[in-house]
């Protein structure tokens, strides 16, 4: 089968698990005939991304986060992206993936919480069946804990998960734990897909240093501060600074380095502790090495995030760079990761199953998608 991809490209996770994904039905005998990466200014596609999707790949502009210092401006976020100039921009997006998906004729459309890619299937009446896929589906579930708590922000956050969920006549909502799918609101929950060189890192030691990924630069202030007066304790950290080179020693303990896929896999593996701003990917990644997590979520989305693996004993939540506390949860936790490795082993047969033969005639059916975020609709305003 002729699997088309839209993606989200705010961060790396949406890609990394698009490139498994795309592994997977490979195996399979299918092909991926077109990739399409909604991008911002803000961020630019890694080359690894590239170097291993092995399918064409567009680029279009797509709805993005904006900043105050390290945390997202949500009141601003939602009027830069409605600004008439940016709309017209939208609509002239939707019209290239609309042009892609005539031209390639694909079988499947495979949604990775891209909300521009679920408006062009509506506005455009495109026939063609789309999976929905990501960690934010859960959102929608009944039974999920998280995220209702939030007041505004979580209603603003369910709003954007809808959104994103239109077109879709089944959602694949990642989990890091097992949970009953939601049948009425077509959610399945599946495992995190994580890339074959996390799955197959080894051997995984525990080094004397600390590991961290930014992908706002503002918070390197902190770190710079903290490490400062903590001159015994190793840190390395990752970021995407343009003004700063490829490797940059801040200090005889701390290192900054650029994104480098391969480098950041090999830090993770040695590490004693990650530092994150709770991205799911990122999160899944270090609960599979075992590693501690100091979680810094920086909006609604990476906050949830936080708190449903906080709950399960994976990682302690901080508003700042407050190493001395991770260190502490370093040396107190006892998070075991076996049952979290078991779930993942169980990646490629659910994925195969729910992306392919659960998908044909008797799933497909215009009135499925209509229903579905109708439900939905009413499941998010309670």
């Amino acid at each position: 089968m002729r699997y088309l991809f839209i993606i989200q490209g705010e961060g790396r996770r949406h890609m990394t698990q698009a490139l498994s994904l795309a592994a997977m039905l490979r195996r399979q005998g299918h092909e991926i005939v077109q990739v399409l990466v909604g991008n911002s200014p803000n961020h630019r596609i890694p080359d690894f991304f590239f170097e291993r999707i092995n399918a064409p790949v567009q680029t279009f502009d797509a709805p993005r986060f904006s900043f105050s210092g390290s945390r997202v401006n949500l009141l601003y976020t939602v009027f830069s992206n409605f600004a008439p100039a940016r709309l017209v921009t939208f609509i002239r997006s939707m019209r290239t993936i609309r042009e892609t998906i005539e031209k390639q004729r694909p079988d499947i459309i495979v949604n990775f919480y891209e909300m521009l890619s679920g408006l062009a299937v509506k506005r455009y009446r495109i026939k063609v069946p789309m999976i929905g896929i990501g960690h934010q589906f859960l959102l929608l579930h009944e039974n999920y804990p998280h995220g209702r708590q939030f007041g505004i922000k979580g209603w603003l956050l369910r709003l954007h998960v809808r959104l994103s969920a239109q077109g879709c006549s089944r959602l694949l909502a990642l989990s890091f734990y097992p949970m009953p799918d939601d049948k009425t609101r077509s959610i399945s929950v599946v495992p995190p897909l994580l890339r074959e060189e996390i799955r197959e890192c080894s051997p995984v030691t525990e080094e004397n240093f600390i590991l961290g990924y930014m992908i706002n630069n503002s918070y390197a202030t902190q770190i710079l501060s903290w490490s400062r007066t903590h001159p015994e304790q190793h840190i390395h950290v990752f970021w995407d600074n343009k003004d700063r080179p490829e490797t940059w020693q801040a200090g005889n303990n701390l290192t900054f380095h650029k994104i480098d896929d391969k480098l950041f896999l090999e830090f993770m593996r040695r590490c004693k502790g990650y530092i994150t701003t709770a991205g799911f990917e990122s999160v899944c990644e270090a609960m599979f090495l075992g590693k501690p997590l100091m979680l810094i979520p920086s909006h609604i989305e990476q906050r949830v995030n936080a708190c449903d693996a906080s709950s399960i004993g994976a990682g302690t939540i901080s508003e700042s760079f407050d190493l001395t506390r991770f260190i502490d949860f370093i040396e107190q936790s006892e998070f075991d990761n076996g049952s979290f490795r078991t779930w993942v082993a169980e990646s490629d047969a659910k994925f195969i199953h729910l992306t392919y033969d659960n998908y044909g005639k008797h799933l497909y059916q215009p009135g499925v998608k209509l229903a579905f975020i109708q439900r939905a609709s009413h499941a998010g305003s309670a």
